[in-house]
């Protein structure tokens, strides 16, 4: 999508700082962190939102979360885990219209998020 910022990211248009790219995901950390970990996954497959996914999508976004929980785990934070997110649309407070995965650890989240 030519408005989109994470297909600019994928793109190489706009700098982001990676921990991990094949050819379906792309990893990098959030540039206003919550968490001392806190990055993002992304398919290279532009979805505005998890509600325009597809029953034939779910391999990718399985391959999604594995590969959340595996860099989450290098990042330090396999022993005690941490929050795996999805915001979709207005209510979840979704801001950027392509599907993400937010991945944070490192310390103890609280519950409501808010």
């Amino acid at each position: 999508m030519d408005n989109c910022l994470f297909c600019k990211i994928i793109a190489g248009d706009i700098p982001s700082k990676k921990i991990y790219e094949d050819d379906d995901l792309l990893a990098f950390h959030d540039i206003s962190p919550q968490a001392p970990v806190h990055f993002l996954v992304i398919p290279k497959k532009h979805f505005a939102n998890v509600m325009e996914t597809k029953p034939e999508d779910s391999a990718l976004l399985g391959k999604l979360l594995h590969k959340a929980q595996e860099l989450l785990a290098e990042q330090g934070c396999a022993e005690k885990g941490g929050r795996f997110v999805i915001n979709c649309k207005s209510d979840g407070m979704q801001t950027v219209e392509h599907v993400h995965l937010h991945v944070l650890g490192g310390r103890t989240l609280g519950w409501p998020p808010g």
